[in-house]
């Protein structure tokens, strides 16, 4: 089927197609010009229009030649050191790939092309844009269930089973730890805890108060006879637990003397495992014990198999958490690009970097693509391309050569006539 898209180069061809025709037509009019030398009567000026027209017939088949002979073999004669193009195209797209690679793209003008294109403003526009922004948020959401398979490759689960127990539990699991807890501390949240617990002790008290009753009184019976058991044991379990209860409350409501006794002892604590570096290496120690063990690992390695489904199934929803986080920390980097200058100086530092690293090695590349390129047009393409952006500048010289020969054949002709 005949394509219906419009020809690109229809202008270039148009163009191309009048020059040569104007070039043509000068031949021939030096060609009309010798044969009206030829019917004008004998005479000094019929000779001088004949040189100047021969010499300018001469000079135009020679750069009609020329020009012809770059491109395609002239009448189609095989004559030797013709169609140079052609016959030389993988030549000529190799050293046009070096050409580029190592006089266009050089360090120098990269870095200032770098430098003027604001990677970080680009970088903005892009990311604050929702329009480019969810796609890209899309696309790295695709890539997360390889991401997770990479994780359970059974060389990386060999290696995260070394590796975690010794990082997690190093000379400094302590310090991380007692940083941790103390800013659990200063924001009260082990008071919250030290609550938590207490309520669902006095749930479970509660739950048991009858069996704890009769413990306590049959444990009075024991210690003060049976005759205090019968009398006081019922009393006691009750008042004990009386007693037990009204301190749970004071526990959960706060402000009693247990609370600050353990907020006193927690800070204590995470003092030690800050400056004391024998406690804090006796944590690190049970921290690696406690993530060495099978039984540990294998409960780690259920709760990221469950993560990771739950994160792929999430990752594969349009409207998923996974994409939607993704897309916010996106929107978020972009925001940080607007108001951190600091942080556009080293993103713009980063790219500049990255591309004097990535050069060398793109340019090599760079030079053997064009190479690929040009080698791999065929004859035809290749004649056609070229001869349409340069054939309107070739059909100068081929105008200029027959201008040029008329003029230099005339001047020759009175040259020798005045000599001779």
């Amino acid at each position: 089927m005949p394509s219906t898209q419009p020809d690109p180069d229809a202008a270039a061809r148009r163009t191309l197609t009048r020059h040569r025709a104007f070039a043509t037509g000068l031949l021939l009019a030096m060609v009309g010009l010798i044969l009206l030398a030829r019917r004008l009567p004998p005479g000094p000026w019929t000779e001088l229009l004949e040189a100047s027209a021969r010499a300018g017939l001469v000079g135009g088949l020679a750069d009609w030649f020329a020009v012809t002979a770059l491109f395609r073999h002239p009448l189609g004669l095989p004559i030797p050191h013709t169609a140079i193009i052609p016959a030389q195209k993988a030549r000529l797209g190799a050293a046009l790939g070096r050409f580029v690679a190592n006089h266009v793209f050089t360090g120098r003008e990269v870095a200032r092309i770098l430098g003027q294109l604001d990677m970080p403003a680009i970088i903005q526009r892009f990311l604050a844009d929702p329009a480019a922004s969810r796609p890209a948020a899309e696309a790295l959401a695709g890539l997360m269930p390889r991401l997770l398979a990479s994780i359970e490759d059974g060389r990386a689960r060999r290696l995260a089973a070394r590796l975690l127990p010794r990082l997690a539990g190093g000379p400094g699991a302590g310090r991380v730890v007692a940083r941790a807890l103390r800013g659990l501390v200063n924001g009260g949240r082990h008071q919250e805890v030290l609550a938590f617990l207490m309520v669902q002790l006095k749930a479970a008290i509660l739950a048991k108060e009858d069996q704890l009753q009769a413990a306590i009184a049959e444990r009075v019976r024991e210690q003060g006879g049976r005759l205090i058991g019968w009398a006081l044991g019922a009393s006691i379990a009750r008042r004990t637990l009386t007693t037990l209860h009204a301190e749970l409350d004071k526990l959960t409501a706060g402000g009693s003397d247990l609370r600050d006794a353990f907020d006193e002892w927690v800070r204590r604590e995470i003092d030690l495992l800050e400056n004391d570096e024998a406690r804090a290496a006796e944590l690190g120690q049970a921290i690696r014990r406690l993530l060495a063990h099978q039984t540990m690992q294998a409960w780690m390695w259920d709760v990221w198999a469950r993560l990771r489904r739950a994160l792929e199934q999430d990752a594969e929803r349009p409207n998923g958490h996974t994409i939607a986080l993704i897309e916010s920390a996106l929107g978020n980097i972009g925001q940080v690009l607007t108001d951190d200058p600091a942080a556009r100086a080293r993103v713009q530092h980063a790219t500049e970097a990255i591309a004097a690293n990535l050069l060398p090695s793109g340019r090599a590349q760079l030079a053997d693509f064009i190479a690929g390129v040009v080698g791999g047009w065929d004859s035809a393409t290749l004649v056609d391309r070229l001869e349409l952006r340069v054939g309107k500048d070739l059909q100068y010289i081929r105008i200029n050569g027959t201008l040029v020969g008329f003029v230099a054949g005339g001047a020759l002709f009175l040259l020798l006539r005045g000599v001779f």
